[in-house]
Order: structure tokens, then sequence, then C-alpha cells
């Protein structure tokens, strides 16, 4: 079974930047959409940040011009780049990938998310 492991939370202050990294157990083929999602304590989890493989990226309006969404295919990996961090950015945040295309079976995998606390 192929998981997904996060990397690269952590506690911050606030204007401070963190990267997290998402990366499979073993490759995963064919991705076809990838997003970041977070989930504070009391809420429900929304998204913050999505991109259609090779195509467009979205982010939620909280955090559009502070967070980036990347990928690096030679190493398998996607990323959340965060910049200038606040404090409601606390929450823990899952990576999930997404295969909806091509003849291999569909799949959704998500990671096991990764705590990122903001706080001075």
């Amino acid at each position: 079974q192929v998981q997904l492991v996060e990397s690269g939370g952590g506690l911050v202050q606030p204007g401070g930047s963190l990267r997290l990294s998402c990366a499979p157990s073993e490759t995963i083929y064919d991705i076809t959409a990838m997003g970041w999602y977070r989930q504070a304590p009391g809420k429900e989890r929304e998204l913050v940040a999505f991109m259609l493989f090779g195509a467009t990226t979205t982010y939620a309006d909280s955090v559009k011009g502070r967070f980036s969404i990347s990928s690096d295919n030679a190493k398998n990996t996607v990323y959340l780049q965060m910049n200038n961090l606040k404090p409601e950015d606390t929450a823990i945040y899952y990576c999930k990938l997404e295969r909806t295309r091509g003849w291999r079976p569909k799949g959704t995998w998500w990671g096991q998310g990764t705590q990122v606390t903001v706080s001075s």
C-alpha cells in the first residue's frame, strides 16, 4: 500500500516560513491532481492549495500571495511553501494526490498530516 509521507511541519513565529513536503513511499504514476488541506481544532478540513497537474493552481483566499504549491517530479515530491505565516495558519496539514485519468486504476492518497503551529 502506497503511503504519503509528510514532513516539514513545526513551530514557527508569525512572519516565518515553512516548507512542507509530501512524498509517496513508492512512485505513483500519472498523478492528475495534488492538493494541500488543513484542519484546525474545532474546524472542518479546508482546501489550502490545489494544482491540476501540468495546469492551473488554486489557493484559498486566506493564503493567496503567501503559499505556493509545487512539485519536483525528479524527487517525486509535492511541496507547500508557506511564507509570512500567521497564527491562523495553525493546523494539521494534509497532502492529497489523485489519479483520475489514464489506464491505471483510479486512486486518492492522503498524507498522515503534519502539524504547523504559528505562535510567538
